[in-house]
């Protein structure tokens, strides 16, 4: 007969960088009676969360939720914009960048994808090359992702758009914030992004299920002339039933109650305060990586993430390996390496409702891991990853 599971005791550390962590306020949020989507108090609750979504967006501009993840986030921005045959411009930073191309050329678009070696974020001077060189001006969309998560490699979206602006280039900005948005710096009009991409999952702290746009005038003019087939992912079906804050068909009713928590918690903690946590996590746990003799995935200092760290095993070691035995034995859930550094590499999340003593016994899981794995490393990365820590505090 076979054995049953062996329990697990103590709570379980869930480090992927996505989904995270719920805090339980927002569980408690979300865990109520379901609300009457066509009733009067319904609408009240829709324009909360949209209200509180332009806070977090750093935007005044319409942001749309879809019941759907990231995923379906990334398909309405192509299709209320572009048209049949049109090019976009895109980089391949990682494996999230390369499933956002496979879906750009499924819906008939044509992408022109700048490659890297998926350990620094998309270059903005090889961006503005290509647009430079289009002077017919076929190319009607850059897409680059903000925080690529199979990476931990950031690029600069202020510094795309600079190279845009410059050159006079009127392609829309389209910019994938799935994993930053909540968690890193992140400013939708200031930088000029036309559309924004998030998902519910990773920063803003909340189970799967919800999808955000957020919208500039642009992109909203160029869904006049956009000829990509849309009915579900349609943003003025949203938008004119989201002024009086309602939606064109069922929303994630109990999700909105959890975000319109999140909202609040945000709001609480101070969005300065919120990211500058994140970036000292962040070098906390790089310099675990350090001392362990390791290397991170993102090899440009200044493109590393603050919510996520990817960490490169030894040539010869199974990241899969590792990742099953921290499982196994100290009960942590890591990242796994995705596309081309499939078991080359594990990745630390750190982001969401995450504080000193999760980091700490995320770093000292990790360091045993290694231990019981046999992967080679020096002692002493969560030591010096709490001297920081402490130093910081």
């Amino acid at each position: 007969m076979q054995q049953p599971p062996r329990r697990a005791p103590g709570r379980h550390f869930l480090q992927v960088p996505g989904p995270t962590n719920v805090p339980d306020r927002v569980l408690r949020a979300i865990d109520r009676p379901v609300l009457d989507h066509r009733g009067p108090e319904f609408g009240e609750l829709g324009r909360t969360c949209l209200d509180g979504l332009q806070e977090i967006f750093q935007t005044k501009g319409p942001v749309v939720i879809y019941p759907a993840s990231g995923t379906g986030a990334w398909e309405a921005a192509l299709v209320n914009t572009l048209s049949p045959d049109d090019a976009v411009l895109m980089a391949r930073t990682g494996w999230f960048a390369v499933l956002w191309n496979d879906m750009a050329q499924r819906l008939g678009l044509q992408p022109i994808f700048l490659d890297t070696d998926w350990r620094r974020g998309a270059d903005p001077a090889a961006i503005g090359a290509v647009l430079g060189d289009d002077k017919a001006h076929r190319i009607k969309a850059v897409c680059v992702v903000h925080n690529e998560t199979s990476t931990g490699c950031v690029t600069h979206v202020d510094q795309v758009r600079h190279v845009m602006d410059e050159l006079g280039h009127p392609a829309l900005l389209m910019v994938d914030a799935i994993s930053s948005l909540g968690a890193m710096e992140y400013r939708h009009d200031d930088w000029g992004v036309d559309v924004t991409i998030c998902g519910s999952q990773k920063g803003l702290m909340m189970p799967p299920g919800l999808s955000f746009n957020a919208i500039s005038a642009k992109a909203i003019e160029a869904g006049n002339t956009a000829r990509l087939p849309r009915n579900y992912w349609d943003w003025q079906a949203m938008l004119a039933s989201n002024a009086t804050g309602y939606f064109p068909y069922t929303p994630g009713i109990n999700l909105l109650f959890g975000l319109v928590e999140v909202v609040k918690l945000m709001r609480e903690e101070g969005h300065a305060n919120i990211f500058a946590r994140h970036d000292r996590h962040a070098e906390a746990t790089r310099r675990a990586v350090r001392t362990w003799g390791l290397e991170t995935q993102c090899a440009e200092p200044r493109d590393h993430s603050s919510a996520l760290t990817a960490v490169r095993t030894p040539e010869g070691h199974s990241a899969d390996r590792l990742r099953a035995i921290i499982l196994e034995k100290f009960n942590m859930s890591l990242g796994t390496g995705l596309g081309l550094v499939q078991d080359r590499v594990f990745r630390i999340g750190h982001l969401g409702d995450f504080g000193d003593l999760q980091l700490m016994g995320t770093l000292s899981g990790v360091e045993m891991g290694l231990r019981v794995a046999g992967v080679p490393h020096k002692p002493g990365g969560a030591q010096a990853a709490m001297d920081y820590l402490a130093g910081n505090a």
